[in-house]
């Protein structure tokens, strides 16, 4: 018959919280890599090829762009929750990047999230591509436009069925064009 005391319980425990610990990274760090990093989890968007994109320089963004949109484009900022007013448009029209005009997200796109910034169930394909934005923890799947390379959003997976998917955007990285009436 085997005792334990006091002494040898308390170095099996710690052992075995270390085990745990060591169980419990291993699959936080799967986790991490199925969701951001390149497993099967999260869809892969890149842009067109016949899009040609446009390269400038840091003062020239700056020259170019607001504040408010520099931070937010070409710093990867997010703007403040509620702070768009792009959150009650309903009209029909696009979405276009405020940097080079280039059409992101169709009316019809958009839906309502409650999350404070506007939110597409898709997009232009071609018009926008993702990448893990190492910037979050943890990291996230952030997306930007194709063409100035703008960073726009993040895209989430907890949008309307059958995609899923939740395009969450800065306003500040958008301009709405309303559509015409007349044909």
């Amino acid at each position: 018959m085997v005792k334990f005391s006091a002494k040898n319980h308390s170095t099996n425990s710690f052992a075995l919280n270390r085990r745990n610990f060591l169980f419990a990274s291993i699959g936080l760090s799967a986790f991490i890599y199925t969701q951001y990093l390149g497993g099967k989890a999260r869809p892969r968007y890149q842009r067109s090829l016949d899009l040609q994109q446009l390269r400038y320089s840091d003062q020239q963004w700056r020259q170019l762009l607001e504040d408010n949109a520099y931070q937010v484009l070409r710093q990867a900022k997010t703007e403040p929750r509620r702070s768009s007013l792009l959150n009650h448009e309903w009209r029909q029209g696009v979405y276009s990047c405020i940097a080079c005009g280039l059409n992101l997200f169709r009316h019809d796109m958009k839906f309502h999230s409650t999350s404070g910034w506007p939110s597409f169930h898709d997009h232009i394909r071609g018009h926008l591509e993702t990448y893990t934005d190492f910037q979050q923890f943890p990291p996230q799947q952030g997306y930007r436009c194709a063409r100035c390379l703008g960073h726009q959003g993040h895209l989430i997976m907890d949008g309307p069925l059958p995609s899923g998917e939740r395009w969450c955007n800065n306003g500040t990285a958008l301009r709405f064009i309303a559509q015409s009436k007349t044909l």
